[in-house]
């Protein structure tokens, strides 16, 4: 049986104390690390960024329909200039130049005809960019209140991590001067129950909370006063003083 003077079992309260903070602190900074807003706000971004993202393609898309449409009234007003400017010279033959006629008002109500096109997809595209913008501004405002958070829990995960380094520090400082076997002890037991030590207070034990049974009292009573003993439930040790008893 591991064995340590009364008075050195008591300082492992005070290691105790300080694994049950940095322990205290970890917590703290996994449910700050998983803060349920940051994913909820992942996946509102991922959904406008898609919405976004399909909004820029459709307006894409009518910037490219309108562009052809242009191009198509400029070529049959191109066409139509030059039939014009052939009918004003008054050259040729009569029936050329009444078939020219034909063809400029027959070309006329083609441009007509692509000029309300052109209108239409004008129309649309106007339309589609506003619909971009107001998705822009979804997105903006969402990247927005991530970052807020965010700056909000990396200030927070600061906090913590600069107070765990003193602790740790603080503790290194506190287990160095510590019987070494009993300290070996401590911290098989700390890393195997997650509680390292606690005292026995009026035959209950404060790692479990529960009280111990006659047959393992006596047997802690029975055991010397620098023999290491053991929570029978919780596994820890128990570190026992005259005034507890």
């Amino acid at each position: 049986m591991a064995k340590a003077a009364p008075a050195e079992q008591l300082k492992l309260l005070d290691l105790q104390g300080l694994d049950a903070r940095l322990r205290s602190l970890a917590n703290r900074r996994r449910l700050l690390e998983n803060d349920p807003r940051i994913k909820d706000l992942e996946a509102a971004l991922s959904v406008a960024n898609g919405e976004l993202g399909s909004a820029k393609v459709a307006v894409h898309d009518a910037e490219a329909e309108l562009k052809r449409a242009e191009a198509d009234v400029e070529q049959v007003a191109s066409r139509i200039e030059r039939d014009e400017a052939k009918l004003n010279s008054g050259t040729g033959l009569s029936k050329d130049l009444v078939a020219l006629q034909k063809d400029i008002a027959s070309l006329n109500k083609r441009r007509s005809d692509l000029e309300d096109v052109e209108l239409e997809v004008l129309e649309r595209l106007d339309s589609l960019r506003a619909r971009q913008a107001k998705q822009q501004a979804i997105v903006d405002d969402i990247q927005g209140s991530f970052g807020s958070i965010r700056a909000e829990l990396d200030a927070a995960l600061a906090e913590v991590e600069a107070e765990a380094g003193g602790l740790r520090t603080q503790r290194a400082e506190f287990a160095a001067a510590l019987d070494a076997g009993m300290l070996a002890v401590y911290e098989k037991t700390l890393a195997k129950r997650g509680v390292g030590a606690a005292r026995l207070f009026h035959g209950t034990s404060e790692a479990s909370g529960m009280k111990l049974s006659p047959g393992d009292l006596a047997e802690i009573k029975a055991a010397s006063a620098d023999d290491i003993v053991f929570c029978p439930d919780s596994g820890a040790i128990l570190v026992r003083s005259d005034e507890w008893a």
